[in-house]
């Protein structure tokens, strides 16, 4: 009997396969096409108008990369079997499953529990409707322990390939983020990196001729950070619809009317934490029915809400009259009296609602984290190193460490 092959033609990397019945059974399940309708950078659309790809297409993206990656390290003769190979591509391809509305803009917010934590819960899930299929792409996703895990040893490089400072989700979002906003900084050489991969004692690591390929993916994530996923209208746009949230929920819970989907309405009554969705499987019910059409259609009610508060905000999102934001190394709370002062001027505001549309706080990058697990370099000798221990390595020089940067937010004036 011929396997009936799933070819899917995406604009970044071309005709990619599905061969896999398995990720297909996935792929056509309802949370995971959920994805479809969340946007892969938020609110980013408002500067970059080409930002409305998916989080649907990102993941399909993640599970090709790593699909090339597996084929490289096989033609080094480090071989998963298929069982290890299909199951890190499952892992690649849910990895985001649990991501909410507008991706990263509301998921301390709307839920308060990390995507990486729904992902889980919900992989877990899936896995029981489909008789234990996920057990070895959970196991990776969780980077269980060698001796318990399912895969082995491998599943330590496996997962790597996953999640770590030089993974298969980094790979796509950074082509693919600068494909749609046209920011040609973030182009990468993925090739060359995955070309370059190998495995020493169950290890991911490069091999030293890949050193500068991987030096560029790093400056091209910090380039991205700061032109595009930390851009000063990305930014307060993001914040814009923190705010938003924050006033339905708390209207919401003071027993206001307010017009929602079921989902919505359900989270904006509720505070949960990860034993709730653990424990309470109506709670995931609900969570896997939201998206970002639900958030945008209540925002656009809102804006005649008779609470002026929620009605400005909603407003100023719905016709792009944004905050006006300031980023400075050096702190800007001496700014804030004035600001609202004149915003409560302006909009006739409160002592406690003036704090919605004035406000400060600190955002940050990092670029190459230290103290997470380091990028490892194979050298021609043999040796092992971490690319920070590279000769005039420019990720020694200049781009490991975080970078802190304060910001305002504030009505314009006009």
């Amino acid at each position: 009997m011929s396997i009936k092959v799933k070819i899917v033609n995406d604009p970044v990397y071309g005709f990619i396969r599905f061969p896999e019945q398995e990720l297909m059974q996935v792929i056509d399940h309802p949370w995971f096409q959920r994805l479809r309708n969340i946007k892969q950078m938020g609110l980013a659309q408002l500067v970059y108008p080409g930002a409305v790809h998916t989080r649907f297409a990102h993941s399909l993206g993640a599970c090709h990369l790593m699909g090339k990656a597996l084929d490289e390290l096989k033609a080094k003769n480090i071989t998963p079997d298929r069982e290890a190979y299909l199951a890190a591509r499952l892992a690649a391809l849910m990895h985001d499953i649990g991501h909410g509305p507008f991706s990263h803009s509301l998921e301390h917010s709307l839920v308060g529990v990390s995507h990486e934590t729904l992902s889980r819960i919900i992989m877990q899930r899936i896995n029981s409707e489909l008789g234990g299929m996920l057990d070895k792409a959970i196991s990776i996703f969780e980077n269980t322990d060698s001796k318990s895990s399912p895969l082995g040893a491998a599943g330590k490089y496996l997962h790597q390939l996953v999640s770590s400072q030089l993974d298969v989700d980094r790979m796509d979002y950074l082509n693919r983020d600068s494909f749609y906003t046209g920011v040609s900084e973030g182009v990468i050489g993925y090739d060359r990196i995955l070309q370059m991969l190998t495995v020493r004692g169950n290890e991911l690591m490069v091999e030293e001729k890949g050193v500068q390929s991987v030096e560029k993916f790093i400056i091209a994530r910090r380039l991205m950070y700061w032109q595009v996923y930390l851009h000063k209208t990305v930014l307060g746009s993001e914040m814009l619809l923190i705010n938003i949230l924050k006033r339905a929920k708390e209207l919401a819970r003071n027993g206001a009317e307010l017009f929602a989907s079921p989902a919505l309405s359900y989270f904006l009554h509720l505070d949960l934490n990860e034993e709730d969705f653990n424990t309470n499987p109506e709670h995931l019910g609900y969570y896997c029915q939201l998206d970002d059409s639900d958030v945008m259609i209540s925002i656009k009610a809102w804006q005649s809400h008779t609470d002026k508060v929620l009605s400005a905000l909603c407003k100023m999102l719905t016709l792009r009259k944004l905050y006006k934001v300031q980023l400075s190394s050096q702190p800007l709370d001496g700014m804030i009296d004035e600001k609202r002062e004149k915003a409560k001027q302006l909009l006739g505001l409160t002592d406690e609602e003036v704090p919605y549309f004035v406000f400060t706080g600190i955002t940050s990058n990092s670029t190459y984290n230290l103290n997470d697990e380091l990028i490892k370099i194979e050298t021609k000798s043999g040796e092992v190193k971490n690319i920070t221990e590279i000769d005039d390595s420019l990720v020694n020089q200049n781009l490991a460490g975080t970078v802190h940067k304060n910001y305002i937010c504030y009505l314009h004036e006009k």
